[in-house]
């Protein structure tokens, strides 16, 4: 081996280290918080389960399977590979499986349903994580002394809003610290495990499946309710598959199989090997595990990990919403990019109010993270069930996996989904109600403002003109060329823009220059460069523009016209005129939608970003023509 060779493989070496550290801040902090409170929810009373050597044997055998069945297999070998050109999460898995549908039109129906409802799914998860993440941090405090017991909730609040608060700022200088966090933390999980079961090594038979099996024929009933905690552990494995396109799968698999999946195993064996010995350190079994003078340190740390998590987790929310946005499930709101080198940073204040309000309110609501446990898992877990169902859509469509595969994936993957949604399912009205009460309103919105935009257009279109009538308007009309560009903002270029149409007929003015612009999005992430532009040169009086931009490209305007001032001889930018249309829209009972959602969806436009600030035109070059819509 050459030594140009030989650094170049170390060169290789230090990147993939580099990205694997990175993933641990952002990929693993949700699961990575999980021991804080996951293994003590399996034995609050209300599940009605015997605290004693067998029951412990039986959960950590179930948390061990549960890890390596559901992340380690599952998701780590079979869900990564379902990338829409490397973006993971339930809508993009959603957008490839429509992609491999022929001409069943119903069917296609059902995978957009199942793709939309598990994305609103994962809004309710996204304002619970930081609560039950940094509640569960800061009870810590009650194991060193019990006068911060009335302190809890007011701390966690004012933790919670400078979370947000600090939103604004962006990730981009924060997000250097956050791997190396996530790797103290990690270490710190793994060394209070070892802790944990060096004092009692017999812990480690619950490997053998044997004492799953067990449990649940000695504890029927209690086994069953208790699976709803044990789904705790796993809850962040679809933040795995979500977060794919920052890192790729590679990172997530070593970081997985190397670091973390051994460091929660160790620290979760260790919690209950300390159970074993001490059955009433089940008040807090993660902190009893901490040496006294570490306590408070330890407080610190394991409140800067959940803070990370929910940092991943509101970050996710964003992008979600933006990719949303891009593919017409939802209006637009204001888009803040945070980094100038990493377009997957962005900032959403009006979703960052939202989030904030709900995740404080759930505090004040539920005031523990026990509590708060009821809460969580139903709405992941229903999400687990929707991506099982579309990978296999795609086993048998894309990957062409024999019968005998597919038969043995569904059968196994699903019923243990179904088994952890029954449980979870059960603590519906001690909370489960609230994820789903949130992923159900947020598809309402998305799927009424989907169809209400196609509405719309029917509506709007049934009274323009096509751009073959250009000239005969123009010598209708008496217009008069006036010099300068005018870009026109249209969603359909075969038609005249009703801004054109009045400003013809108002004003009897046309420019030198007329542009026809038209932004789409598409199902893949990324657009390459040198195919988003499209110039159809059509006459003397205008030429059409048609830019395709992937879900999570920005739609720069100024940028884009930049690209292209030479071909079409625009000249200076600066003295560009934008023409935007705007709509007011009066719901009917005749427009095709319940009246409520017609009001809804006139709601919705009424608050949704301008097209101005949406695809980042100057304000002081716009020219806004609006209209009356009945709908």
């Amino acid at each position: 081996m050459t030594h140009e060779n030989e650094k170049s493989q170390n060169s290789s070496h230090q990147k993939l280290m580099a990205v694997c550290l990175a993933s641990l801040g952002i990929v693993y902090g949700d699961i990575g918080t999980s021991p804080l409170y996951a293994f003590r929810e399996c034995f609050i009373e209300e599940h009605g389960l015997v605290l004693n050597e067998a029951s412990v044997l039986g959960i950590l055998s179930l948390i061990f399977w549960a890890l390596i069945a559901i992340v380690s297999i599952k998701y780590m070998m079979f869900v990564l590979n379902a990338d829409n050109h490397g973006e993971g999460g339930v809508l993009a898995l959603g957008e490839l499986c429509q992609a491999q549908v022929d001409k069943k039109r119903r069917f296609k129906k059902g995978i957009l349903v199942c793709s939309l409802f598990g994305s609103a799914l994962l809004y309710g998860d996204g304002v619970i994580t930081p609560a039950i993440s940094v509640l569960s941090a800061i009870e810590g405090l009650n194991i060193a002394t019990p006068i911060f017991e009335h302190y809890v909730v007011p701390i966690t609040i004012l933790i919670l809003l400078a979370l947000f608060s600090a939103q604004s700022k962006g990730t981009a200088i924060i997000g250097k610290v956050l791997g190396p966090i996530m790797l103290v933390w990690f270490s710190f999980l793994a060394i209070l495990g070892i802790k944990g079961i060096l004092a009692y090594p017999e812990v480690l038979k619950a490997v053998s499946p044997y004492y799953a099996f067990h449990y649940f024929f000695e504890f029927k009933k209690a086994a069953f309710v208790s699976m709803g905690a044990v789904f705790l552990v796993v809850t962040g494995g679809e933040a795995l598959y979500a977060d794919m396109g920052h890192f790729g799968k590679k990172p997530i698999r070593l970081t997985w199989f190397y670091l973390t999946l051994p460091a929660l195993l160790l620290n979760y064996f260790g919690q209950g090997a300390l159970l074993i010995r001490s059955p009433e350190s089940i008040v807090n079994p993660f902190f009893e595990l901490v040496p006294r003078f570490l306590l408070y340190p330890s407080i610190i740390l394991a409140t800067c990990a959940t803070v990370i998590a929910s940092q991943a987790v509101i970050s996710g929310v964003f992008s979600l919403t933006t990719q949303a946005v891009q593919l017409g499930y939802s209006p637009r709101f204001k888009i803040v990019h945070t980094s100038t080198h990493e377009i997957g940073q962005v900032y959403l204040p009006q979703i960052n109010r939202a989030m904030c309000v709900a995740t404080i309110l759930l505090v004040l609501m539920f005031k523990s993270s026990s509590s708060l446990a009821a809460a969580y898992g139903i709405a992941v877990s229903l999400t687990m069930i929707i991506t099982t169902l579309l990978v296999l859509y795609l086993a048998v469509k894309k990957w062409k996996w024999p019968l005998w595969g597919t038969v043995l994936f569904a059968v196994f993957f699903v019923s243990v989904d179904i088994i952890f949604f029954s449980a979870n399912a059960l603590k519906f009205m001690n909370g489960g109600w609230f994820p789903i009460v949130v992923a159900t309103s947020i598809f309402i919105m998305m799927t009424t403002w989907r169809k209400g935009r196609r509405l719309l257009a029917i509506l709007i279109k049934k009274n323009l003109v096509h751009i073959d009538k250009l000239e005969a308007l123009i010598k209708e009309n008496n217009a008069v060329t006036v010099p300068g560009t005018a870009v026109f903002m249209t969603g359909n270029s075969d038609i005249l823009p009703p801004a054109l149409m009045h400003n013809l007929k108002n004003n009897r003015v046309i420019h030198s220059k007329n542009i026809f612009l038209t932004v789409s999005s598409t199902i893949s992430a990324f657009v390459p460069y040198h195919e988003q532009i499209t110039i159809i040169k059509e006459n003397k009086y205008f030429d059409r523009v048609l830019v395709k931009i992937g879900f999570r490209q920005e739609p720069n305007i100024p940028s884009i016209l930049d690209r292209i001032k030479d071909d079409l001889t625009i000249g200076d930018l600066d003295r560009v005129t934008y023409f935007i249309g705007r709509e007011t829209l009066i719901p009917t009972k005749d427009f095709g939608l319940i009246f409520w959602r017609a009001y809804l969806f006139a709601l919705m436009a009424r608050n949704a970003q301008s097209a101005t600030q949406y695809f980042e035109i100057p304000p002081d070059q716009v020219m806004e023509i609006g209209m009356q819509i009945k709908i």
